[in-house]
Formats: structure tokens, sequence, C-alpha cells
């Protein structure tokens, strides 16, 4: 029996994919093919993980701009709070991604120059150009508004989340806004919010593998020069598929750990 209970409680989906893991990890040590590929693919985690954090960080705190202007008394702020997350919520990652790129970053270039047209007509500073915009920070700025939208709503249903008695509570005993929500409502809220968000983590890895294309050098993009000169796709796409796998595989099992602490935490 307790053999059986061992059997039945195993994992095998995560044991397969260790198999895998550990035969391509085999692969990438003793063949060379491998281990070009891999070297010439490391530059691009880098870059991939680097896109992810800025985009995950921009996007959280917009998401919860958006959804604190979503309770505010303020009508003006709650119809811009709904129609900013339905408007990019129904965008897909991909349009937006290009729309940033060649629609937003030029109007926001002629933005910045009529803004600082009397000292740039003094020449103290310079007229900036739209290649003055890099394609890196023009992927990280889109990634960024298409996940604050569904980052807002994670923000709004965790704060809905908190007990209203003990918001009335921190009322009466004189808190104010800004001290209720630091010291009650926040503190509760993130219990119910950092699981989705970190699955919101996860999903903006494999979405940071779009900005390959507007040449941004990440996993993907350096994938797809590596096989196009060598003509080795199967080994290489093997390579980015094992490189994006070991990133929110890792994170996903991370995320679940602390679900269950957090589940432990609660029957407690």
């Amino acid at each position: 029996m307790p053999f059986k209970n061992t059997v039945e409680r195993t994992p095998w989906w995560l044991v397969t994919i260790i198999i895998l893991a550990l035969i391509l990890s085999w692969n990438m040590v003793a063949d060379e093919s491998y281990q070009r590929i891999a070297s010439a693919l490391s530059a691009g985690l880098l870059t991939t993980i680097g896109v992810t954090f800025a985009a995950f960080i921009l996007a959280s705190l917009l998401g919860l701009f958006i959804a604190l202007a979503g309770f505010s008394r303020y009508r003006i702020l709650r119809e811009f709070a709904r129609f900013y997350v339905e408007i990019f919520r129904g965008i897909p990652v991909l349009v937006l991604l290009f729309y940033i790129a060649f629609v937003g970053a030029p109007e926001m270039v002629k933005l910045y120059n009529w803004g600082l047209q009397i000292p740039i007509e003094a020449g103290w500073i310079e007229k900036a150009t739209t290649r003055d915009f890099s394609l890196l920070w023009r992927a990280i700025i889109a990634l960024a508004i298409s996940y604050s939208a569904f980052i807002a709503e994670i923000f709004r249903a965790g704060i809905q989340e908190v007990s209203k008695g003990q918001i009335e509570a921190a009322k009466a005993l004189g808190l104010s806004n800004w001290h209720r929500f630091r010291l009650i409502t926040l503190p509760q809220a993130m219990r119910k919010i950092l699981p989705p968000l970190g699955n919101d983590f996860v999903a903006m890895i494999k979405d940071s593998a779009l900005v390959s294309v507007l040449g941004v050098q990440d996993i993907t993009q350096l994938g797809k020069v590596f096989s196009s000169s060598t003509f080795q796709f199967f080994e290489t796409y093997n390579v980015v598929a094992f490189m994006y796998l070991i990133l929110t595989l890792s994170l996903s099992l991370m995320i679940r750990a602390f679900e269950t602490h957090l589940r432990r935490n609660d029957h407690h």
C-alpha cells in the first residue's frame, strides 16, 4: 500500500519533463554542436531575463495605479481605469508591440521635441530622433502596457477580497486613506495577489519571445540567426525550447510551493 500511494502521488508529468531535460542537458555537455549553440544563445538568455524583469516591474506599478484609479471616488478616474483595462486586454501582444514600436515611439519623440522646443532651439539640448528610442525599450514598454491591464485586474480582485469590516475599523481609528491602504489593505491583499502575479510573470517570459520580431537579441532572435547561418534548426530550437522550459518550469514550481505555503498558513 505505501508503494501504491507513492506511485499515485508521484507527479509523472514532472518526472517525464526532468528526464527529457536531463537527456538534453547531457547532449549539451557531451555534443560539441550543442555546446556551440548554448554558448551562442547565452547572451540572449540574459536579455530575455532583463526584458522580462524590467517589463514586469513597470507593468506591476502601472497595474497598481490603474487598479487604485478603479476604486477612486472620482468617476472620471474609474471610467479611465475601466477603459484602459478593456482596451489593452483586447489587443494582442504582438499587435501592441508593433504599434508601440512603429507608431507610439515616433509620436513620443515628437511630443518630447515639442515639449522641449525652447531649450532645443536655444541649443541647450539636442533634438531627439526616433533612432534614439531603442528597440529594446520599445519592446519593454509594449510588454509593460499589455500586461499592466491584466495585472490591474489581479490587484483589483485582491483588494476587493479584504474584509470591509477591517477597513471600517481603520476608518474609526482615524487612519488616512493612504495609511489604511498601506497598513491594512495592501498587506492582506498581497496574499491573494502574489500567486496570480507569479503566473503572469511566467507568461511574460514566454511572451518576451515576441520581442525578437523587432530584432532584440533575446533567446529566440539569436536562435533564428544561428539556425539560419548553420542550418542546425533541430539542435538550435531544442536548446531554445530547453532554455525557456528551464526558466518557466523552475518559476512555476516555486509559485506552486509558495501557494502551498500560503494555504498551510491559512489553515493554521
